[in-house]
């Protein structure tokens, strides 16, 4: 993956099952300016049981109406491997990548075809050793995200990873808060340093707060990766519109990080490109405070630090005491070691 951070535009099941909301969410994300467009392909019957029930954000984010089970949510949400093929063409006549991620083993399988540049594995198969080894047996770079995890869940993820070829330099662990909307306050970004600090990985995070302040934060902690749920409008039905951005916010987002991202340097502390000419200009050198005789000795009270800095530096003014003029100079001039018998 590219050094610079890599947004991840995360339509997931904001398309409704829909093909052609699928391509305008693409469009979107495509003038946003993020690097990849996310979905998520699943076969619902494989994801959940008949009796799974549905997420309390589930329940909350969606308009009101008959209780239905989370199997059923989700067939309403399926898109066939046809439609991701299309969506892919899509992407590529966008000049977007396509990402998608799989949910179960066959889905997995059929997502390899679409010759992907790296998986992700979500939050909640953090802990899935078979979807782990298939993940890893793909020979592909990884994406962990580790919502709802501790760093013991997340140590064992990357043991069954890295046991099953994925080298370490290979996977970006992602920071994570699996509730939607994620309160600001459940978010720990410093889990972003602990990560990174425990398991020499990459890290990034995946951001489920409502705005766009924590995942810019995020850059600025190291994040590699930004992943975030966006829509074409939250008060669509569905359950992740709520916690997503809008057109205008997603675009934003991206403006922002890039932003960031230039700033965020090389970490070595220096004058800049551009502030090497100011130097002269704000900093001070040595001059005279007061008219002065040729041969007079030089004391403290002779001296004086003024603008501009291109004389002798005042943090070697103590060297200058004692020393005696070989000419008179008036107040106000910059002295110079050719005015000193030294």
């Amino acid at each position: 993956m590219a050094d610079r951070v890599i947004i991840i535009a995360e339509a997931g099941v904001n398309h409704n099952g829909s093909v052609e909301l699928a391509k305008r969410l693409i469009d979107v994300a495509a003038e946003a300016g993020a690097d990849y467009v996310k979905f998520q392909t699943f076969k619902a019957e494989k994801l959940v049981s008949a009796q799974a029930k549905r997420a309390s954000y589930q329940v909350k984010n969606m308009k009101s109406g008959r209780a239905i089970s989370q199997l059923e949510m989700l067939k309403k949400l399926e898109l066939t491997m046809g439609d991701f093929v299309m969506l892919k063409k899509h992407c590529q006549l966008k000049k977007i990548k396509f990402l998608s991620t799989g949910f179960d083993l066959e889905s997995l399988d059929k997502l390899k075809k679409l010759e992907l540049d790296f998986f992700k594995v979500p939050s909640g198969e953090i802990n899935n050793l078979p979807y782990l080894e298939k993940i890893a047996s793909f020979g592909k770079p990884v994406v962990l995200s580790t919502g709802m995890s501790t760093l013991a869940d997340i140590e064992r993820a990357l043991v069954v990873l890295t046991t099953a070829g994925v080298k370490q330099r290979d996977i970006t662990v992602l920071h994570c808060n699996t509730e939607y909307p994620t309160p600001a306050e459940d978010v720990n970004l410093r889990a972003l340093q602990s990560i990174a600090a425990a398991f020499k990985v990459k890290v990034g995070y995946s951001d489920h707060t409502q705005g766009i302040v924590i995942p810019i934060a995020a850059v600025a902690m190291g994040a590699t990766i930004i992943e975030k749920h966006f829509t074409l409008d939250q008060s669509m039905e569905g359950p992740d519109h709520k916690a997503s951005l809008e057109p205008a916010e997603l675009k934003e987002m991206v403006r922002s990080i890039r932003y960031l991202s230039s700033a965020m340097g090389d970490g070595i502390k220096k004058p800049s490109k551009s502030e090497l000419k100011n130097i002269i200009v704000a900093r001070k050198s040595v001059h005279t405070a007061k008219d002065l005789k040729r041969g007079a000795v030089l004391k403290e009270t002779d001296l004086e630090m003024l603008r501009p800095g291109d004389g002798i530096d005042p943090m070697n003014s103590n060297q200058l005491v004692g020393k005696r003029l070989k000419k008179s100079l008036k107040k106000g001039v910059k002295l110079t070691y050719n005015d000193l018998n030294i």
